[in-house]
């Protein structure tokens, strides 16, 4: 995909290469997300090609963007070392998922 082409001229659904271009991925982690559920698709076609809809991508995007928002808040504050909210053990930003 192309980032010079419009957004509407792309059409309703990419494919997973299409996608993992665009988050910056390779297919098969594109595929794992999928696989997963935490990237919604569905299967198109006789052969059960995958595809991902445009506007469920952005919207996977801006949710990403909120969970680091609020992962970032959360170590920011004064909450953040308390283990009863944080499953019993005590959160600091050099333990966090990169």
């Amino acid at each position: 995909m192309n980032d010079s082409v419009p957004s509407s001229d792309v059409g309703r659904f990419l494919t997973l290469a299409d996608t993992a271009e665009i988050l910056s991925l390779s297919a098969a982690e594109v595929f794992d997300l999928v696989r997963t559920g935490e990237l919604p698709a569905i299967r198109l076609g006789t052969a059960g090609a995958w595809r991902v809809e445009r506007v469920v991508l952005e919207s996977f995007i801006e949710a990403k963007y909120e969970e680091s928002r609020r992962m970032a808040l959360w170590q920011q504050s004064d909450f953040g070392n308390i283990p009863e909210l944080s499953g019993g053990r005590i959160i600091r930003p050099e333990d966090s998922p990169s």
